[in-house]
């Protein structure tokens, strides 16, 4: 078999170049973004700032003390990542990586966030009976607060340190549970907490509020349940049903590629495009609100 050394010098030209192509572009991303980060007036370095702002918040409210700027950081990595991985592989799909990468801390914290309020309402129960029994043996609401923090567990836990630590530094009881129910953000912690304001003003059995309070948001959790199972099957199924489109779109242009090129061709290609993706987005948002049973 006679090798053609001129084909394997091309080649190797050809690679060189793109590998060549690839370095030129990482220094000059490189320089832009050391560029815009020197430049303090830039909307780059503003809007970093602020991101960062935003995760330093999200971290804080859920009691995560770990450096918010390495997010961002890792996002601009994994942007370049894909950036170099786009070049080489020259896969158009890969551009919805992209997406993922903007969306995924925000979307991420939000999910822990959530996930944490869940587990807090779980115990809220659990935390106003203990308030009830410790009221039972000193008068201080102050007092058994503190009483409740060492047989209670997270994330409940932490969120009644900080309030007490709060009073100890000068902040009313009043205030310092209002700060609580801010950070939260529960209803049916605004519920508990509300009725020890109020049965505090108003005077009476404390204790005894406190306990039907606890068996209320009993039941109130109960139907949460009762609701969330009955509408599981129904969520499932948007789940799918929001996902299909993309994964019919990724098999579509496997098995027969160019499938949708007469859509990036013309106009109404892309008006079709934006009807056919409001349609998908409103008939989400209906089947959301549909499901978002309100007890």
């Amino acid at each position: 078999m006679k090798v053609d050394y001129k084909v394997l010098l091309k080649l190797d030209s050809l690679a060189g170049l793109r590998w060549g192509s690839v370095a030129c572009i990482t220094l000059g991303l490189a320089g832009i973004a050391w560029s815009q980060a020197a430049d303090e007036t830039s909307f780059c370095y503003r809007y970093y700032f602020r991101y960062v702002s935003y995760l330093a918040r999200k971290l804080r409210s859920m009691f995560i003390f770990k450096p918010p700027e390495m997010i961002p950081l890792g996002q601009v990595a994994a942007a370049y990542a894909l950036t170099m991985a786009w070049l080489i592989l020259q896969e158009p799909l890969l551009a919805m990586g992209y997406v993922a990468i903007a969306t995924g801390p925000a979307l991420y914290l939000e999910r822990l966030k959530r996930e944490r309020l869940v587990k807090l309402e779980d115990q809220l129960d659990t935390f106003i009976l203990a308030l009830a029994n410790a009221l039972k043996t000193t008068p201080s609401i102050g007092s058994a607060l503190s009483s409740v923090i060492p047989v209670i567990d997270e994330p409940v836990k932490s969120e009644l340190d900080l309030c007490v630590k709060e009073m100890k530094v000068g902040s009313t009881l009043e205030q310092s549970l209002i700060h609580m129910a801010a950070r939260v953000g529960s209803r049916m912690l605004d519920s508990a907490l509300s009725s020890v304001l109020i049965g505090r003003q108003v005077g009476g059995n404390l204790p005894k509020l406190l306990e039907t309070t606890a068996g209320t948001l009993r039941e109130m959790r109960r139907l949460e349940g009762v609701v969330r199972t009955k509408t599981a099957t129904a969520r499932s199924q948007l789940i799918v049903i929001g996902a299909a489109p993309f994964v019919m779109i990724v098999l579509l242009n496997m098995t027969s590629p160019g499938y949708f090129d007469p859509l990036t061709k013309n106009i109404i290609g892309y008006i079709v495009i934006g009807a056919v993706v409001a349609f998908w987005l409103s008939a989400i948002l209906m089947a959301r609100k549909i499901l978002n049973v309100d007890i």
